[in-house]
């Protein structure tokens, strides 16, 4: 009898916990169903749209045609154009991301500094992310101008006679270099900045009473413990670069010989000027893909160079 009484308990305790199981479950799915309903519509439909779409020739006002690979094919053997855009997507991202990571990681030690008006100055550093946009792109314009240029006049009083800047080949891709450094380290700072107040001040401690410099603490206790905020903007660094588009359209439109023809403007006047959407999406899953393998190779090489304060060896 006794023995029946147990089993009773635990049948009875087991469905009180399936009873619960089934209540947490049916409200995970009420409050990630948006989010997932989202997805679905919003991205994972539309990429497999897209995908067919790239399998077919289609200018939007006339019957889809399968033509298979025959898209990818144009693009990797008869279309000179998609290599360029590609060279100078990629030169683009070596240039731009290490200087951005580098030089918002010295504003943000900078900004870390316990001196009086520092709220200041760090919205001030952080206004360009604010008012990033066309707007500030037409700026730029201005200031790359050869002519009344801010740059050049500036160099002008140096004595220093200015390159062309967006209107000459050889200056175009620094130029756009340079112009990103302006538009990206103001919301890396903010990332940077709270990477910086996650350190313990008793690690500089156990570092100055070792005799460590301001160097040596820099390179063996500030460095190592932003390798996880060095890993998440490099990673959303090279994913935004790799993207740019709106810095070719508003100010170059591809640029004199081809010098800023990023990838995606080149995707896009496909599509948008040329009606030629089936080789725009196979363009764009190429730009997928290529993201894809280098997203995939910082991650995996993390584990190299990422130290996690919590781990241990």
């Amino acid at each position: 009898m006794e023995a029946v009484t147990q089993t009773d308990v635990k049948v009875r305790g087991r469905k009180k916990r399936s009873k619960a199981e089934r209540k947490e479950a049916r409200m995970f799915y009420i409050l990630t169903g948006p989010w997932l309903l989202g997805l679905l519509i919003f991205f994972a439909l539309p990429m497999l749209a897209s995908l067919w779409i790239s399998l077919n020739q289609w200018d939007l006002l006339t019957p889809e045609k399968f033509v298979g690979l025959k898209n990818y094919r144009t693009a990797f053997r008869h279309d000179p154009l998609f290599w360029q855009s590609l060279k100078v997507t990629a030169l683009y991202s070596v240039f731009s991301v290490p200087l951005g990571l580098v030089f918002s990681l010295l504003l943000a030690l900078l900004l870390n500094q316990g001196v009086r008006g520092m709220r200041l100055f760090r919205t001030i550093f952080y206004l360009p992310a604010v008012v990033s946009g066309v707007s500030v792109l037409v700026l730029w314009a201005w200031i790359f101008n050869p002519q009344v240029g801010l740059l050049n006049t500036m160099l002008g009083y140096l004595g220093i006679e200015g390159p062309g800047w967006i209107f000459d080949p050889h200056w175009a891709l620094p130029s756009m270099v340079i112009m990103s450094l302006w538009s990206t380290v103001g919301g890396s700072i903010i990332i940077w900045l709270a990477g910086l107040k996650g350190i313990s001040p008793s690690l500089y401690e156990a570092a100055e009473l070792d005799g460590a410099g301001a160097w040596q603490k820099f390179k063996s206790v500030t460095l190592p413990m932003l390798t996880p905020t060095i890993f998440f903007s490099l990673v959303t660094d090279i994913i935004g670069k790799m993207q740019t588009f709106g810095e070719a359209y508003v100010l170059t439109k591809g640029g004199p010989m081809n010098s800023t023809l990023f990838f995606n403007f080149y995707l896009f006047d496909h599509a948008f000027q040329n009606f030629r959407m089936g080789y725009a999406s196979a363009l764009a899953w190429v730009l997928f893909i290529i993201i894809l393998v280098l997203t995939i190779v910082v991650v995996k090489s993390s584990a190299l160079w990422v130290y996690y304060e919590g781990e241990r060896n």
